[in-house]
């Protein structure tokens, strides 16, 4: 049986009746929220928060935007207008910087109240916080005028990212490590060895160490053309987003039956869809992934929007196959 995980964050705040600015903002309501979509999916793993990219940029003094509606917040103003700006930055303090104290106890309360669960802390890689802190247009810039620079700046953020590894260690609790603006187009797949690897491994193997075991590396986009660089980080597991050709994915990746790999769908039709094209996308992956262990089915971010009831007959359907369907 294939194992669903569907990623909460905003679609969280749906299921209490809350925008997610008003959860975002608030520690009960984020609680609430989570609590109520893990008794509704039992999903492993429960990753706390709302808008998870802005949690160490807004730390870091950027300002989050409230949206109108039922919107993302979103940080529009870059903090710095180059990459030079990161070498000023102290490391985090987990204990006192914006809204991450109040992140961990969201996600410690998370584990008392469902102890059976596995909870994840949200830690967000280099290249997504930095472009928060900078913004997408004046990173790339620096990309391609001083790449070396950037790959040192990235490197500057290391600290703060192991810093908030020990303390969600202290809470007893675990890291999901989330890294999506890094990936092609937004970085060639030569930028990211040059530019992004080498903060990458650093962090990650940095949070090994403090946690005692691997870390998943959650990178959504085009991720087949940098899967082996990926894999160099020593994570265990990794996602095959929908965006990416999944079939050359699983076949890069089909002998590595030590990494997990979270097969995403696409999140359009699981918020959208008829049952029949639900069905049929369930069924696209299962047929991508028969006979290779160490597997699951992800979701992507489900959308605010999400009928529930999509969601839980997907996770039924599931459970129902004891094998992939056959092409025929």
């Amino acid at each position: 049986m294939m194992e669903l995980s569907p990623s909460v964050y905003e679609h969280a705040a749906a299921l209490i009746g809350r925008t997610p600015w008003e959860v975002s903002r608030d520690e009960q309501l984020i609680f609430e929220a989570h609590a109520a979509a893990y008794r509704l999916y039992r999903q492993r793993p429960i990753m706390p928060g709302i808008d998870i990219y802005n949690l160490e940029a807004e730390a870091y003094g950027a300002r989050v935007e409230p949206p109108t509606g039922v919107g993302i917040p979103a940080i529009k103003k870059p903090l710095f207008d180059s990459i030079a700006g990161l070498f000023h930055l102290r490391p985090l303090d987990p204990a006192s910087d914006g809204r991450l104290p109040m992140a961990l106890r969201v996600a410690r309360r998370l584990q008392d109240a469902f102890p059976e669960a596995l909870v994840r802390a949200p830690v967000s890689g280099p290249f997504s916080i930095a472009c928060n802190l900078v913004g997408f247009e004046n990173i790339l810039l620096d990309v391609a005028s001083r790449p070396d620079e950037v790959a040192q700046a990235l490197l500057h953020l290391a600290p703060g990212q192991i810093a908030l590894a020990k303390a969600v260690r202290q809470l007893g609790l675990d890291v999901a490590f989330f890294e999506s603006a890094a990936c092609p187009p937004m970085l060639s797949p030569a930028n990211f060895r040059r530019v992004e690897l080498p903060a990458l491994k650093a962090i990650l193997q940095g949070m090994a160490e403090v946690l005692g075991h691997p870390v998943p590396c959650i990178i959504g986009g085009d991720t087949t053309p940098i899967l082996d660089a990926i894999l160099e980080t020593g994570t265990s597991y990794v996602v095959a987003p929908y965006e990416t050709d999944q079939a050359a994915f699983m076949r890069k990746i089909w002998d590595r039956t030590d990494v997990h790999v979270r097969i995403n769908t696409d999140a359009f039709i699981i918020a959208h869809g008829t049952w029949p094209q639900i069905q049929a996308e369930a069924d696209r992956i299962l047929r991508l992934v028969q006979g290779r262990p160490n597997v699951s089915m992800g979701t992507g971010a489900l959308p605010y929007e999400t009928p529930p009831e999509n969601v839980l007959r997907l996770r039924d359907y599931l459970a129902q196959q004891s094998d992939p369907p056959s092409q025929h």
